[in-house]
C-alpha cells in the first residue's frame, strides 16, 4: 500500500509537471524570442533618429559617434544615400535577428543579433524550470511518503489489533492517529475487545459459579442415591428416592439461575413464595452435615412468613450463609427468621470466631476469603439476593451475623405468630 500511495502521488505530480511544464516552455520560448525582436528593433529605432538628428543639424555621422550617443551593443548597419555604408560592432554569423527602421532622410538602419542569445536565454529559462519541476518532484515524494507512513502505519497497527482479538488477547489499545476513518475502525475495535473482555469474564465467571453452586447439591443427590443402592425396606427407598428427587429440581433450578444470571445478572423471576419452606428444605438438607461434624443447626423465629424473590435463589443464598458457617465458623449455627418494616429478614449466625476485622469490608468481594477457600460462595450469594431485589449483608462481625433482606407480601392473616426453636 506505501509503495501503491507514493506511485500513484508521483504519477500525478509528473502529469502535472508535464502538462503546465511544456506549456510553460512553449510561452516562455516565444515571449523571449518576442523580447529579443523587440529590442533590436527599438535599438533600429533609436539609431535612426540619431542620424536623423545629426544629417538635420549638419553634424558629422560616423561609427564613433553613432556608437557613442546610442550605446549600441549589437551589429548596425547604417545606409545613408549618397554616403559610405557605416557599420557599429562585429557582424554576427550565423541565423540572426535583424531589425529594421528607416530615416526622414532616406537613410536605413539595419540592426542584428545572433540569434544563439535567443537560445542561450532559453535554456537558461528551461534550467530554471526543469529544476522547479524537480523539486516538485521531491517536494511530492517526500509528502507522498509521510502520508503512505501516516495511512500505513495505523493499517498496520489496526491489523495487529485485530490479531491480537483472534489470538485471544481482548485487552483494548485506546490508540488514534488523527484520520477519521481510521479511528472510526479503531473506536470500533475497541468496543469490540470490551465485548469480548466481558463475555470472557462472564464465560469464567459462569463456570467458577457453577462449580462452586453445583458442588454441595450434587454431593447430597449422591449420598441419596448411595442410601437408595443400600436400603432393602421398599418404603425407605421411595423416600430416599423422593427426596433424590427434589434435589435433582433443585439442581436443574440452580442451573437455570446461573445460567439466568450469566445473561444478565439484572434479569430476575421474582415470585410470592412461602419463606419457611425453603428453610425447612435448608434444614433438612444440611442437618446430616452438621450431624457429622458434631455440631447442631436450629432455627427460630417469626412463621408464616411470605416473601417476594426466587425460591431456588433463595434457597442457594441460604445454602451458601449455611455453608459458611460450616466451613469457617464454630459451635450452634442458628437460623432466625424476622420482619423488619416491609422486608423479611433471615439471619444466619454462629458460635465461631467471627469474621477477621480486615475482611468484614470485603467479605463478599470475589476471590476474598478468611482461609484457603474460592472465596467465590458468599459473591454469588450476594449477586443472587440483588437479582431478586433483595441484599444480603454483614451485620456483625463477632460473632458474624448474616442477613438475607427480602421483599416481604403482606397477607390479610393474623400476625400473632409466636417465635419458637425448630430443631
Amino acid at each position: 500500500m506505501r509503495r501503491r500511495l507514493i506511485n500513484s502521488t508521483l504519477a500525478v505530480v509528473l502529469v502535472v509537471i508535464a502538462v503546465f511544464g511544456v506549456s510553460l516552455v512553449i510561452v516562455e520560448t516565444r515571449t523571449i524570442s518576442s523580447s529579443a525582436q523587440e529590442s533590436v528593433d527599438s535599438e533600429a529605432l533609436r539609431i535612426v533618429s540619431i542620424v536623423d538628428s545629426r544629417l538635420i543639424g549638419g553634424e558629422p555621422v560616423n561609427p564613433d559617434i553613432l556608437a557613442e550617443q546610442s550605446g549600441a551593443k549589437r551589429y548596425a548597419q547604417i545606409r545613408i544615400p549618397g554616403r559610405d555604408t557605416i557599420e557599429i560592432g562585429t557582424r554576427p554569423e550565423g541565423d540572426v535577428i535583424r531589425g529594421l527602421a528607416e530615416g526622414e532622410r532616406g537613410e536605413t538602419v539595419v540592426v542584428e543579433e545572433s540569434r544563439s542569445t535567443v537560445t542561450a536565454e532559453v535554456g537558461r529559462t528551461l534550467l530554471i524550470i526543469g529544476a522547479v519541476a524537480l523539486l516538485a518532484v521531491i517536494a511530492a515524494v517526500l509528502l507522498a511518503v509521510r502520508q503512505a507512513d501516516k495511512l500505513a502505519s495505523p493499517l498496520t497497527d489496526l491489523a495487529e489489533t485485530a490479531e491480537r482479538l483472534g489470538s485471544g488477547d481482548p485487552r483494548p489499545r485506546h490508540r488514534r492517529y488523527g484520520v477519521p476513518e481510521l479511528d472510526r475502525v479503531a473506536d470500533v475495535l475497541d468496543a469490540s475487545a470490551e465485548r469480548i473482555a466481558r463475555m470472557l469474564t462472564a464465560e469464567r465467571r459462569l463456570a467458577a459459579d457453577a462449580s462452586h453452586q453445583l458442588r454441595t447439591p450434587l454431593t447430597a443427590l449422591s449420598m441419596r442415591l448411595e442410601e437408595v443402592a443400600l436400603a432393602d425396606d421398599l418404603d425407605t427407598v421411595k423416600e430416599e428416592a423422593t427426596i433424590a428427587l427434589t434435589q435433582v429440581e433443585r439442581l436443574t433450578d440452580v442451573v437455570e439461575r446461573l445460567l439466568t444470571n450469566s445473561r444478565d445478572p439484572r434479569t430476575g423471576s421474582a415470585v410470592a413464595f412461602d419463606l419457611d419452606e425453603v428453610v425447612k428444605q435448608q434444614l433438612e438438607e444440611w442437618r446430616s452435615a452438621y450431624r457429622s461434624a458434631g455440631r447442631a443447626i436450629v432455627h427460630s423465629g417469626k412463621q408464616g412468613m411470605r416473601a417476594v424473590g426466587t425460591p431456588g435463589a433463595v434457597a442457594q443464598v441460604l445454602a451458601a450463609l449455611i455453608e459458611n458457617s460450616l466451613m469457617h465458623g464454630g459451635g450452634t449455627v442458628a437460623v432466625r427468621t424476622r420482619v423488619t418494616g416491609n422486608q423479611s429478614v433471615i439471619e444466619v449466625t454462629d458460635e465461631g470466631p467471627g469474621v477477621p476485622s480486615d475482611l468484614g469490608a470485603r467479605i463478599f468481594e470475589r476471590a476474598v476469603s478468611g482461609r484457603s477457600s474460592t472465596g467465590i460462595g458468599l459473591a454469588v450469594a450476594r449477586d443472587l439476593a440483588e437479582a431478586d431485589g433483595g441484599r444480603l449483608e454483614l451485620l456483625q462481625q463477632h460473632p458474624p451475623v448474616f442477613a438475607l433482606f427480602l421483599s416481604r407480601e403482606v397477607r390479610s392473616v393474623s400476625d400473632d405468630a409466636r417465635e419458637r426453636p425448630v430443631r
